[in-house]
């Protein structure tokens, strides 16, 4: 294997998806029409200054924003989100091969989407300038945060500007110029600074309320035509920050309109956390004593005080929350029934993945629940359905997980193979049955501690030498030094 394009098409393999298109999912993809319909029930808001915030090279863009300054001081904020369902049939073949594969995998290098490229970069794509079909959620929020309002239909949208964080956001912080497409679409500099104003509102209520904001490090492999050629690190910078909080909102509004209209939902959840002893043995370290119990609260305030103590180091301390708070999963919540699945790190009992159908099958899922309670319509898919489909859909992000650290350690052996021996710097980010693992803090690569791991635990700043690397099969190791 000689790129990271390989070894990502044999971890695909190793892991159950199916990169390739299927004669029928063409045929479909072919026969789809290109025109958008204002069809009964879709309101006309193409008038409206929607944008979107993404990757500079993102093109399967699934959300759009507006805000709107109402008299009195609340504020109308519309998420429009991709009406991917529109495209892409129930039990269609292009259905069924976004629910085996159940996600888009990202290697830093290379995307493997869960739809078709001519669907998720094209016709379901809110691309620049594109009349297309949305699901809007709508939010009257009062300005003390508070979410007052809410309302889900269908609508006709489009994109007025494609905007990329990297210019945004050095921008909303003051360290950087007005991005030029903002400032050659009239009203958008405006506009851009409500969302904005309307993010910051959002985020307070929910850390008051015990939310967990976390700033972790994101390493991914750079390079062209599979070949890596850095690895290069995404940190939070506002604009991130004004899109997450936006998407919460959304996600939190949808699964209560559900729930509003006793549908059936798949839920995503985060359960409290079983090792919660070592997150209190962290804190201690710190000179914070959190409660015996879990407690989002206090360990939101911990979080913010560490944040604000020691701001270079805390990337480090939240990736070992992170990973101690354990993954998240789907749950279906049963129509006209509270089970409270909750959120553990967003402190809300009603949280749903409905905001990147061409991204996630458990939104595609959602949005076609969306639509039928929006028509009065019977619901697509039968309780047990939604229990499987839950399933599969934790599974297969539980697979592109591997898939992903497998071309990041892959990534990282191509680049550290010429270091057999150096003696580097490193987080510990796991331990369990499977072994003991470590992230560098320079360069951000991940590995196996495969010696000298005896006494490691998550958080830990460690010394380890490098080993041995092996691209093809993924493997970074290290052992600990004394």
């Amino acid at each position: 294997m000689s790129s990271l394009h390989d070894v990502a098409i044999a971890a695909l393999r190793a892991n159950g998806f199916e990169p390739d298109e299927s004669d029928a999912m063409r045929a479909e993809v072919a026969a789809t029409p290109r025109a958008v319909i204002l069809g009964a029930g879709v309101r006309d808001l193409r008038a409206l200054l929607w944008s979107s915030i993404d990757n500079p090279e993102s093109r399967d863009l699934d959300q759009v924003e507006f805000a709107e300054q109402m008299p009195g001081g609340d504020v109308r904020l519309r998420i429009g989100v991709a009406d991917v369902d529109s495209r892409v049939k129930k039990d269609s073949a292009v259905d069924r091969h976004a629910m085996t594969n159940g996600t888009s995998v990202y290697t830093g290098v290379s995307v493997y989407p869960m739809l078709p490229a001519a669907l998720s970069t094209d016709l379901t794509s809110l691309n620049e300038g594109a009349d297309r079909l949305a699901v809007v959620v709508e939010l009257t929020i009062a300005s003390d945060g508070r979410v007052t309002g809410r309302d889900v239909y269908r609508a006709l949208v489009v994109n007025r500007a494609k905007l990329a964080y990297d210019t945004v956001g050095p921008w909303l912080e003051g360290s950087g110029p007005v991005p030029t497409k903002v400032a050659s679409t009239p009203g958008l500099e405006a506009q851009v600074w409500l969302q904005d104003r309307t993010a910051s509102l959002l985020k307070r209520v929910r850390l008051q309320a015990g939310a967990l904001e976390f700033d972790t490090v994101e390493a991914t492999a750079a390079g062209k035509d599979g070949k890596v050629e850095a690895i290069v690190v995404t940190r939070k910078n506002r604009a991130r920050d004004v899109i997450e909080d936006v998407m919460v909102a959304a996600n939190v509004g949808i699964a209560q309109y559900l729930a509003a209209q006793r549908r059936s939902a798949i839920r995503r959840v985060v359960r409290e956390p079983k090792r919660w002893p070592r997150i209190v043995a962290i804190a201690a370290e710190h000179g914070t004593v959190l409660p015996a119990a879990p407690d989002a609260r206090a360990l939101s305030t911990f979080l913010g005080a560490r944040r604000a103590a020691d701001p270079l180091r805390f990337p480090d301390l939240s990736l070992s929350i992170v990973k101690l708070l354990g993954p998240g999963e789907y749950a279906v919540d049963l129509a006209g029934t509270d089970d409270d699945q909750g959120h553990f790190g967003l402190a809300t009992a009603h949280y749903s993945h409905a905001t990147a159908p061409n991204r996630r099958y458990a939104d595609l899922v959602t949005q076609r629940l969306v639509k039928a309670a929006i028509a009065d319509d019977p619901a697509p898919y039968s309780d047990d359905e939604l229990r499987e489909i839950a399933r599969q859909c934790t599974e297969r992000e539980d697979a592109a997980n591997r898939v992903e650290r497998v071309t990041r350690k892959a990534s990282a052996a191509l680049l550290l193979a010429p270091r057999i021996g150096t003696v580097f710097e490193a987080i510990v980010t796991g331990v369990n049955r499977d072994g003991t693992y470590v992230r560098l803090l320079s360069p951000p690569a991940e590995g196996r501690v495969v010696r000298g791991e005896a006494g490691m635990d998550v958080g830990e700043r460690v010394r380890v030498r490098l080993v041995s690397t092996d691209a093809v099969r993924g493997h970074v190791d290290f052992e600990g030094i004394p």
